[in-house]
């Protein structure tokens, strides 16, 4: 039988979560088997710069900096292969900023 892998990854969780509950939900109507969400490790991004242009910070010694942080959170759900069950998943509506990936796996 083969699986359908769906990785959801954002910078918003609770979308995350909200969508894969509604593809849980499709799972459960068809009668398929599931398995998740198993939240993957969050990757953070990182970036520090100088506040100010001339680089010498505040005149005292030291530089005052902005730091940047953006968090990426990722969902993964496995549903069995049903051909209306994954009809039913494409037409999820999907948010601006989450990215879906769905690979079949034998």
């Amino acid at each position: 039988m083969q699986v359908a892998r769906i990785k959801l990854t954002g910078k918003n969780p609770e979308e995350l979560d909200t969508i894969s509950h509604e593809i849980i939900s499709i799972a459960k109507k068809f009668g398929v088997d599931y398995r998740g969400p198993v939240p993957l490790p969050t990757k953070i991004l990182k970036v520090t710069t100088l506040k100010t242009p001339c680089g010498d910070g505040t005149g005292h010694g030291n530089a005052t900096y902005d730091k940047w942080e953006m968090r990426v959170h990722k969902r993964m759900v496995d549903v069995s292969a049903d051909d209306r069950a994954l009809r039913q998943i494409m037409r999820v509506n999907i948010p601006q900023g989450i990215h879906i990936e769905i690979k079949l796996k034998g």
